[in-house]
């Protein structure tokens, strides 16, 4: 019993020891938070190339990155006169370097380009309204079928990839005060694929496996989550998220492979045009 207590003893006194540690590593996350998204999509690409080379090519992914970036500092500066942190421009051009397909170097320009000007171009009372990596996805795929397609994979049996990436993507978006967001639209999703897969005879867990692919992680981990596009309340978040899942629903219903990018396109501007309507009388001054 004495070497017992005494083993405890220790081991509390380690911990302590540490805290002091963890407490200043806490700090510097909460300080430096918008720097983890980065380094966590960063990760996912990381795993899905290691696990099953998501990506074509290293050029096109370069290309990307670098064309969200540059035009994100051209851009900020000419029309908002500010210096903005690129950290959202690297996620959005890593975005469209993992989920667009061309065997050609330009559909990745435009791509980026695209997503950052939605950001200037496409503002309502001092905001953008669209997510990025959303907007300039969407319009290329719909709009350069014959040049583009999107990522399809999935992890398939790599449930150890998927489960790293979802418990890290679940802390990120908890402390992003948006895990409710994913959450109602996961929620939805499985729901809406059982109702699925009696209308369309198929099994069910073929309507909900599209859940296990990178594509999806993005999806719900980046685009539905973005703080500076989803509304304000955290009520309205819910509603706007299962409305997502339903239009995706119908969307799928009908053929439309990119499904939840269209979807987003379609309901999110929408909702936080309404939003900022009601919620924001007067322009704010920054960009999100």
């Amino acid at each position: 019993m004495l070497f017992e207590s005494q083993t405890k003893a220790v081991e509390g006194n380690i911990i302590i020891a540490k805290m002091p540690f963890l407490r200043a590593v806490a700090a510097l996350l909460k300080r430096h938070f918008q720097y983890v998204p980065p380094a966590f999509i960063t990760l996912l690409l990381l795993i899905g190339q290691l696990s099953f080379g998501i990506l074509d090519s290293y050029v096109n992914l370069i290309v990307a990155v670098c064309t969200a970036m540059c035009s994100e500092w051209i851009l900020s500066r000419l029309v908002l006169g500010v210096r903005k942190n690129l950290a959202s421009a690297y996620i959005s051009g890593i975005s469209v370097g993992i989920l667009i397909r061309s065997t050609m170097v330009w559909p990745y320009v435009i791509t980026s380009l695209l997503s950052i000007m939605s950001k200037y171009v496409f503002r309502y009372r001092g905001r953008h309204i669209w997510n990025p990596s959303n907007f300039g996805v969407s319009w290329m795929l719909f709009m350069a079928p014959m040049d583009v397609a999107g990522l399809s994979i999935q992890w398939g049996s790599n449930f150890l990839a998927m489960a790293v990436i979802w418990a890290l993507g679940l802390v990120i978006v908890n402390r992003a005060k948006r895990l409710h967001v994913t959450i109602a639209y996961v929620v939805s999703f499985v729901i809406l694929a059982y109702v699925r897969s009696f209308i369309a005879g198929d099994s069910f867990w073929a309507e909900v496996a599209p859940l296990t692919g990178p594509m999806y992680q993005l999806f719900i981990f980046f685009m539905i989550t973005d703080p500076a596009t989803t509304v304000s309340s955290r009520k309205g978040r819910i509603w706007v998220a299962v409305l997502i899942a339903l239009v995706e629903f119908f969307l799928r219903l009908n053929s439309f492979i990119y499904a939840p990018f269209y979807a987003l396109f379609l309901v999110g501007p929408v909702a936080r045009f309404i939003d900022l309507k009601i919620h924001q009388p007067k322009p704010a001054v920054q960009v999100a």
